[in-house]
């Protein structure tokens, strides 16, 4: 699961069912309602370094570690999958392509077996050959307790015996077989038609046998894709070189344009902003690696010469509060849904910066989803709100305790929930909570209040992964729970389960959008905004366009400079 990016800088895992999925988006294309923001000019050039500003550094080298948009942004120039997703703006960025598999797989009639074949000449950074054998340990190294922290859909999807704890300290996983060097069987727990969507993710990576214990790849991974690292230094610096044993005959996504790639970390997201505004020097081959720019600096780049180099479009995640149904008024539906009318949707788009920042949210499901439904359940309406508690018996209103942290942004947020339900005699009381545990007492039923202001995002541009984990009833545990709203429907649920079970792709993510509005007749969140996604590229930088894929960030396997320089 991953909360959206621009809440959260860290990425918190969930006990889940298997079709309790979820991760990263971006700007979509027209078809999709997504992003208005253009490519950057011109195709990008043989050569150079591509420069990277950074305000924090990644959360793990190592693909079984990490998981959030950012970072598997970057895994992508260094490792290498069975499948992943495509290059290109909107809807390229979120098609699912093969990667060393020669195919999207070939399953089994029930969907649980799956068979992939290697391409030719694949290798990792030392010259060694990835065979069946290098995907087989990679992939088991999800399940080992230190190292299997990332996305959890290798515990969640491949068949594995109940106490097995990966290749260093089990040892083989027999559930994934290797019949020769090229050719990977997998046997999953249970029926999955959309096994090569889950295998996008980090940890679904293979490394030589017996390499990566111990944190080794946190410092110093293997690639398997284009580029290598060369030197890092956590926290301030990291650079990428060509890896010489990569063949880009062999890849059809990774355009690997640049000699190399250099990020520095710890600069603050303020004075990112001023040197992409400027330009100068080296910071026009660079690009930002913060999520967007400062609300302060919006007016900013409407000056022509930074908006030719301004891209934009919406973060593919959705802003919204939980609205607990278990706590005293809030069980009733009438007073959710009255909360719902209640909401000024303009004044929470104005508290994250306006329109070129955010867009009102609607449904669940962001704009960025494949068969989400464009419905608006709930328009702004405090007649109709007050008419509904009335109804409820509380025209005179209530107090409610509404959760959130104590950044600026979200500040605001709440302010403008806490003026909203003002009109409606709800006196809304703000609890700030650290930054720091906010998801954890949030993730914490006994610890949660009324309501809370949270994001989500999908891990890829599925129902999928983003209504089951949020409002499965049986997903709901003690702690590290995500059903903020303790929604626990039967219909809802089985619901979930036909539709997961449904062979035809296009058809479940069909079913979740409409799945997505009888979950809103049931009232238990309020979607609040689709956050937008607005960076600055340097005047050299050619190439970069928002993936739907990883958050809106600029694709890194597209980036490079129109002219190379050094």
């Amino acid at each position: 699961m991953r909360r959206t990016a621009a809440l959260a800088s860290v990425t918190m895992t969930a006990v889940l069912a298997l079709t309790a999925c979820g991760g990263g988006g971006g700007t979509a294309a027209p078809s999709t309602g997504g992003g208005t923001g253009a490519t950057s000019t011109g195709t990008a050039a043989t050569g150079g370094t591509v420069h990277i500003l950074g305000n924090a550094d990644y959360s793990h080298l190592d693909p079984a570690r990490g998981w959030d948009g950012g970072v598997n942004n970057f895994y992508r120039l260094i490792y290498r999958g069975l499948v992943t997703f495509g290059a290109g703006p909107g809807a390229e960025g979120t098609k699912i392509m093969p990667d060393l598999a020669t195919d999207l797989g070939t399953p089994s009639e029930d969907h649980k077996t799956w068979t992939f074949t290697l391409k030719d000449n694949i290798f990792f950074e030392d010259g060694t050959p990835i065979t069946s054998e290098a995907v087989k340990f990679g992939f088991s190294r999800a399940f080992d307790p230190e190292a299997g922290i990332g996305s959890p859909y290798g515990k969640l999807l491949l068949d594995a015996p109940k106490d097995y704890e990966g290749p260093y300290l089990t040892g083989d996983l027999d559930t994934i077989e290797t019949p020769d060097a090229k050719t990977v069987v997998i046997h999953l727990k249970k029926s999955f038609p959309d096994f090569p969507s889950a295998l996008t993710q980090p940890n679904f990576v293979p490394f030589p046998k017996g390499t990566g214990a111990a944190g080794a790849f946190d410092s110093k991974p293997i690639a398997s894709g284009p580029y290598k690292v060369e030197s890092y230094q956590r926290g301030a610096s990291l650079k990428l070189v060509r890896n010489p044993h990569w063949k880009p005959e062999t890849d059809t996504v990774r355009a690997a344009r640049p000699d190399a790639y250099q990020w520095t970390f710890g600069l603050d997201a303020a004075t990112i902003d001023e040197r992409m505004l400027a330009g100068q020097g080296a910071d026009a081959d660079a690009i930002a690696g913060t999520p967007s720019i400062q609300a302060a600096t919006v007016a900013r780049v409407q000056a022509p010469q930074i908006k030719s180099r301004t891209l934009s479009g919406l973060g593919g995640c959705t802003t919204y509060m939980s609205l607990n149904t278990t706590k005293e008024n809030l069980d009733d539906l009438k007073v959710r849904q009255a909360i719902n009318h209640a909401v000024n949707k303009d004044t929470v788009v104005a508290a994250l910066g306006g329109s070129t920042l955010a867009v009102k949210g609607t449904a669940i499901q962001p704009p960025t989803i494949k068969g989400r439904a464009d419905y608006d359940p709930y328009p702004y309406n405090v007649e109709t709100a007050r008419k509904l508690l009335a109804e409820a018996g509380l025209a005179g209103g209530f107090s409610l305790t509404l959760d959130t942290r104590p950044v600026p942004k979200m500040q605001a947020v709440a302010v403008a929930i806490q003026e909203a339900l003002k009109q409606v005699n709800i006196d809304v009381k703000i609890n700030n909570i650290d930054t720091s545990t906010f998801y954890e007492v949030i993730g914490t039923p006994a610890q949660q209040h009324d309501a809370a202001i949270t994001g989500w995002c999908p891990d890829w541009a599925s129902g999928a992964t983003f209504l089951p984990p949020l409002f499965d009833g049986r997903n709901i545990v003690a702690k590290g729970n995500q059903n903020l709203a303790q929604l626990d429907d039967k219909g809802i649920n089985a619901r979930i389960d036909e539709i997961a079970a449904m062979p035809d792709v296009a058809a479940a993510d069909a079913a979740y959008g409409e799945l997505d509005k009888e979950i809103m007749k049931l009232a238990p969140m309020v979607p609040l905004a689709y956050e937008k996604v607005v960076t600055i590229t340097g005047a050299n930088i050619a190439g970069a366009y928002l993936s739907n894929a990883y958050s809106g960030g600029i694709d890194l396997v597209s980036v490079g400079l129109a002219k190379p320089t050094e």
